[in-house]
């Protein structure tokens, strides 16, 4: 018998407003009565792989802190068991898929990050990589703010 699809889900989580718009997102989309998914909340700490990392590494785990207790607080009244695991690795998109494979999740699921061109083309893309890597389903959902 197949596992529904959004039983088990990895949602990659990049900021604060992030944490808000996805489990927005999440919350449209599920249905209360079938469905108790398994969210698997992450957020990457990106390294610099020999570089000198963008700010220091404690400070980013107290923002990772912050995007948790937010994606805490938005699904506390919610029938989903929530976990949540902050990631390290030098390539985002590499590091979620790999922790996907690593709990067997049914799908990742996020929400697009509004960047121009030029923004996702420095900072590698996240998305495109996530397209293109992925062994298993992804749940692209609409933001907010987009008109359906």
């Amino acid at each position: 018998m197949a596992r529904p699809l959004l039983e088990t889900i990895v949602v990659p989580i990049a900021s604060e407003d992030d944490a808000d718009e996805t489990c927005q997102a999440i919350l449209d989309t599920i249905d209360d009565e079938d469905e108790h998914p398994t969210i698997h909340a992450v957020h990457v700490i990106e390294k610099a792989g020999g570089a000198p990392d963008k700010a220091g590494v404690e400070q980013r785990e107290e923002r990772a802190a912050r995007i948790f207790d937010r994606v805490g607080a938005f699904l506390a009244d919610e029938s989903v068991t929530l976990e949540t695991e902050l990631l390290y690795g030098t390539d985002v998109a590499a590091t979620v898929l790999d922790r996907a494979r690593e709990l067997d999740a049914t799908a990742i699921v996020f929400t697009p990050r509004g960047a121009s061109r030029w923004l996702k083309l420095l900072s590698g893309d996240v998305e495109r990589k996530l397209l293109s890597q992925a062994d298993r389903p992804l749940v692209v959902l609409p933001r907010s703010d987009q008109e359906t």
